[in-house]
C-alpha cells in the first residue's frame, strides 16, 4: 500500500492532463479531419462532377492527398512527442526525490528543460496556424449547409455554388451547381454535406484541443525549469557548504596533530 502511493504520488498530474488533452486534440483532428478530406472528395466527384487530371499535375485531389500524408505525420510525431514530454515531466517533478532519493541537476538537464519549452512554444503557434487553416472549410461548408437547409426560402433565387472561387478548380473549368437544379436538391438531400461538414468543426475543436494542451504544456515546463533552477541553485549551496565543513573538519584535525605532538 505504501509503494503504491509513492507512486501515485511520483505521477506529474499536470504533464498527464496536458498529455491526455493533447492525445485527444490530436486523434480528433487527424481522425475528422481525414475522413472529412474523404468526404469532400466525394462530394467533388459526385455533385460537381471534377475528375482527377491524367498524369502528375497538381490537382485537388493530389493536394488531398499530400495533406493527409501530412495528417499521418502529425498523428506520429506528436504521439512521441507527447510520451518524451511525459517523461521530461517524471525528471523533473519534485516527487522523484521522494522516490529514488537526491540526484544532481546536470546542465544537460537544464539545457533539455530549456529546449522543450522553445520546441513547445513553436509547435504552439504551428497549431494555431493549423486551428486558423481548419476553419476555412468550416466557414465554406457552413455556408453550404445554410443553403441546403433553407432551400424552401430561395424560390425564384439563383444562387450557385462554384469551386473555382476556391481554387478547386482552374478558371476554364466550370463546374457550378446552382439553386433549384436537380444536383443541387441530391447534394441536399444526402448525407455527404452534413456530415463533412460536422466532421470539419470536430477537426477543428480538436485543433484547438491541442493548442489549450500545448499552453498547458508550456506553464508545466515553466515551472518545471523554475524548479530545476532552484534546485540547482541548492545544490551549488549545498557542495559549497560541505565543501567548508570539510575544510573546517581538516583544519580543526591539523591542529589537534600539532598540539598533541607539542605535548609529546
Amino acid at each position: 500500500m505504501e509503494c503504491c502511493l509513492k507512486c501515485v504520488r511520483g505521477i506529474p498530474y499536470p504533464s498527464l492532463i496536458a498529455t491526455i488533452l493533447l492525445y485527444a486534440g490530436v486523434a480528433l483532428f487527424c481522425g475528422c479531419g481525414h475522413e472529412a478530406l474523404t468526404g469532400t472528395l466525394t462530394i467533388l466527384q459526385n455533385y460537381f462532377e471534377v475528375v482527377r487530371a491524367p498524369g502528375d499535375s497538381l490537382d485537388v485531389f493530389t493536394m488531398i492527398d499530400i495533406i493527409k500524408y501530412v495528417i499521418y505525420g502529425i498523428a506520429s510525431a506528436f504521439f512521441v512527442y507527447g510520451i518524451l514530454l511525459m517523461v521530461e515531466g517524471f525528471f523533473t517533478s519534485g516527487a522523484i526525490k521522494d522516490l529514488y532519493g537526491d540526484f544532481k541537476i546536470t546542465t544537460c538537464g537544464r539545457c533539455v528543460s530549456a529546449w522543450f519549452i522553445m520546441l513547445t512554444y513553436i509547435f504552439m503557434l504551428a497549431w494555431l496556424g493549423l486551428t486558423a487553416f481548419t476553419a476555412l472549410p468550416v466557414f465554406m461548408y457552413f455556408n453550404i449547409w445554410t443553403i441546403c437547409q433553407n432551400t424552401t426560402m430561395l424560390e425564384g433565387a439563383s444562387l450557385c455554388l462554384d469551386p473555382r472561387q476556391f481554387g478547386v478548380v482552374t478558371i476554364s473549368e466550370e463546374k457550378t451547381v446552382c439553386t433549384g437544379t436537380e444536383k443541387f436538391f441530391k447534394m441536399c438531400e444526402s448525407k455527404e454535406v452534413d456530415m463533412t461538414f460536422h466532421l470539419f468543426v470536430c477537426a477543428l475543436a480538436g485543433a484547438g484541443a491541442a493548442v489549450i494542451a500545448m499552453i498547458h504544456y508550456l506553464m508545466v515546463l515553466s515551472a518545471n525549469w523554475a524548479y530545476v533552477k532552484d534546485a540547482c541553485k541548492l545544490q551549488k549551496y549545498e557542495d559549497c557548504k560541505s565543501k567548508e565543513e570539510q575544510e573546517l573538519h581538516d583544519i580543526h584535525s591539523t591542529r589537534s596533530k600539532e598540539r598533541l605532538n607539542a605535548y609529546t
